[in-house]
């Protein structure tokens, strides 16, 4: 049992679980914020045009109600995570290029120096 919790401890300090672990965090905290601003900032804008809230807006067929306003609102949150998230990836991309290497010429040792001398005076 003991080597058990001792490969679940392994497990879970790894770097890419905890870093997986913050990420889903920093994520559903991002996604209050982004639904905050759809429902609270764009729909009541959009209501003001409609003469209703963007959630609100459904229609009725029969005895069903399709709430397609509740939809389109899902759809913008989409789509207002996908370009966050498309920007944080590219930004994230760019830091981690790596700056290309530049070749450092160093001075030839003392014996490539005597044999290029006699070499050169071979060469005479």
């Amino acid at each position: 049992m003991k080597n058990f919790f001792n490969e679940f401890k392994e497990f879970a300090m790894r770097g890419n679980v905890v870093d997986m672990a913050v990420g889903v965090m920093i994520g559903a905290a991002f996604k209050s914020i982004i639904d905050s601003f759809i429902n609270d900032i764009i729909s009541p804008v959009i209501g003001l045009f409609m003469s209703d809230s963007l959630n609100a807006l459904s229609i009725t067929i029969g005895s069903i109600t399709i709430n397609y306003g509740s939809f389109i609102t899902a759809v913008m949150n989409f789509v207002i995570m996908a370009f966050i998230l498309f920007v944080v990836i590219k930004v994230m991309n760019k830091m981690k290029k790596q700056p290309q290497q530049i070749e450092v010429v160093s001075e030839p040792s003392d014996e490539i120096k005597l044999l290029t001398e006699i070499r050169d005076a071979l060469k005479k």
